[in-house]
């Protein structure tokens, strides 16, 4: 029997040290033992512990206390599995209907341990292809078909390929693995549970291009992924898997881990590049292109975890086994990593072409409390909102680029009808503006520019000619930017006014939000027919605005009232009314 707890940042934030501490106390001396894993997907139920019994059955227990590991470690000593805590049927078919290759081993090895690595596979494509010629992968890789999974889907191939004509002494691989995208955690958890696949990546596409060093940029708010990664550098060049003259041959290659400070245009390969120099990161034009001359000068590529977490499985598998996965266009599958108001929100992997409609309800559960869904934000803040009419885009790199927003790197955000697609829109102009190396005029200040235009929309303030220099400013940055992120910064501007054109119009001609969720738009009450006074929402008001007696009908002060919806929380009775021209909704607790 094993037993395997989830030990990625989503457990530890949920609280598995906790229950790692009880279990191991139970367990000291006695057969049984906890392997400490990565997330495997399903971080909605964290604190997780997965039971493989003596006949390969695997068994979920999500949600775990405290408590609830005295009881779970006392049955398994008992030699019985455990009732309380299972997930059900349709939880744990959030990971059976997944198609994992980027994500196989996560979840189920111990990260920091090679020889778990190894027992899954690991490194037999390494070994098998470090005799061969760099034309034989090369070769795998067209046949596979498999893109660039950080968002630009450029084929891994032709990449590989243009740095493999390149002469010169050093040659670098670098892995991007500044995931920068709010509500993106792909990368992360790849790292965490599985670093080896990403290193064994590496030293495949450095056998294919003839590099001999590896660089490897993550993030500094990624610490545990940053721990696994250094150590499992650490004990391939003990298990003499790096170094000089690997394996008695004449391929030599070193790894470096570089930390980054989080500047989100870090991600594009220029300006990490000048990042890892030493530099500020800022994109520079292309040509020269980074497989011709990138870090310090030498030809070099650049690919991000997803990507290189593919590759050994398609080198053992072959590379028609990852074709026959996926469209035409785009073959294999994507990890998605499932925000927002979603029921089981975690990391998904599913071939490309199926739809998002099929992810988000058919393996995601569909919407929190039931309530309808409004659309999602797909690609991250350079990606696109689009509408629930067309949830039934299959997920291929064509048909995504066809509705005006972008694969991305993966972030998934979903938005039931409670959502305010311009506050949304803002939100994501906001980071986008903030996150501006500020190299080139388009993006320094256009982004900005439309930034201040969507603040006075959601405050009320906004003129119907706002829109038309929305959109125009709009596709300027598009088509004048310097880099990729700034073309595609104005997306999420761009595809809610083409499909929610109606929410910018209530907001502007009638200073209503539909979704009651910007605040300057708001008008709170409390209705006297459902008033107790039970006085939670007078001392939940950080400015004092209500008034009322306990048992008494209290009453808000408009001049007073901020709009925060402090009371509306605390409210047991549904007894607060907020409205926002015809718009309107009882809420609280009980509402």
């Amino acid at each position: 029997m094993r037993l395997l707890l989830g030990y990625g940042s989503c457990g530890i934030a949920a609280g598995t040290h906790d229950v790692a501490r009880v279990f191991d106390t139970m367990f000291d001396g006695k057969d049984l033992s906890i392997t400490r894993v990565g997330c495997n997907g399903l971080c909605f139920a964290e604190p997780l512990l997965q039971v493989v019994d003596d006949d390969g059955n695997d068994h979920y227990y999500g949600r775990i206390t405290q408590k609830d590991a005295k009881s779970i470690a006392q049955s398994l000593l008992e030699g019985t599995l455990p009732n309380q805590n299972q997930l059900s049927e349709e939880e744990v078919a959030f990971l059976t209907k997944q198609t994992r290759i980027a994500l196989r081993n996560c979840g189920l090895i111990d990260p920091e341990n090679l020889q778990d690595y190894r027992a899954k596979g690991g490194y037999t494509a390494f070994t098998k292809y470090l005799k061969a010629s760099p034309a034989d992968v090369l070769e795998e890789m067209k046949t596979s078909g498999l893109r660039g999974r950080g968002g630009a889907g450029f084929p891994t191939w032709r990449k590989w390929e243009a740095a493999a004509k390149e002469q010169s002494e050093d040659k670098y691989i670098v892995c991007n693995a500044d995931e920068g995208d709010p509500g993106a955690f792909m990368d992360r958890s790849v790292l965490e549970g599985d670093p080896h696949s990403v290193l064994e990546g590496m030293l495949l596409a450095a056998l294919a291009i003839g590099a001999n060093h590896g660089l490897i940029y993550a993030r500094a708010e990624y610490p545990l992924a940053i721990k696994r990664l250094q150590t499992a550098i650490d004990t391939l060049k003990e298990a003499g898997l790096t170094g000089k003259h690997i394996l008695g041959t004449s391929f030599s290659f070193d790894f470096k881990l570089m930390k980054g400070a989080g500047a989100f245009v870090c991600g594009e390969e220029t300006a990490l590049l000048a990042s890892l120099e030493g530099g500020r990161g800022m994109p520079r034009t292309k040509p020269p292109f980074p497989a011709q001359k990138g870090y310090k000068g030498k030809p070099s590529n650049i690919n991000n975890v997803e990507t290189l977490a593919n590759v050994p499985w398609i080198l053992e598998n072959g590379g028609a086994a990852y074709a026959r996965l996926g469209t035409e266009d785009s073959k294999g599958t994507k990890v998605f990593a499932l925000a927002g108001r979603v029921k089981r929100g975690g990391l998904v992997e599913v071939p490309m072409g199926l739809t998002l409609r099929q992810v988000v309800f058919d393996i995601c559960g569909g919407i929190l409390d039931d309530k309808p869904i409004k659309g999602v934000q797909i690609g991250g803040p350079s990606g696109g909102c689009l509408p629930e009419h067309l949830l039934d885009t299959p997920i291929d790199y064509k048909s995504i680029s066809a509705t005006g927003a972008i694969m991305g790197s993966g972030g998934l955000v979903v938005m039931d009808t409670d959502s305010c697609m311009v506050d949304m829109a803002r939100f994501f102009m906001d980071f986008t503006s903030k996150e501006s190396c500020g190299k080139c005029v388009p993006c320094r200040v256009g982004t900005t520019a439309m930034k201040e235009i969507l603040d006075k929309i959601v405050e009320g303030n906004g003129k119907p000619e706002d829109l038309e220099t929305l959109k125009t400013m709009g596709e300027s940055i598009r088509a004048s930017a310097l880099c990729g992120l700034g073309n595609s910064a104005p997306n999420p501007v761009l595809t809610t006014m083409r499909y929610f054109p109606e929410e910018y119009e209530a907001h502007i001609s009638e200073g209503r939000c539909p979704a009651l969720k910007c605040t300057a738009l708001l008008h709170y009450e409390i209705l006297p027919d459902k008033c107790i006074g039970c006085t939670l929402c007078r001392r939940a008001c950080p400015t004092n605005a209500i008034a009322g007696e306990v048992k008494k009908t209290h009453v808000i002060n408009s001049d007073a009232c901020i709009a925060c919806g402090s009371c509306a929380q605390v409210c047991r009775y549904g007894a607060v009314l907020v409205t926002s021209g015809k718009a309107q909704k009882e809420v609280g607790l009980h509402a």
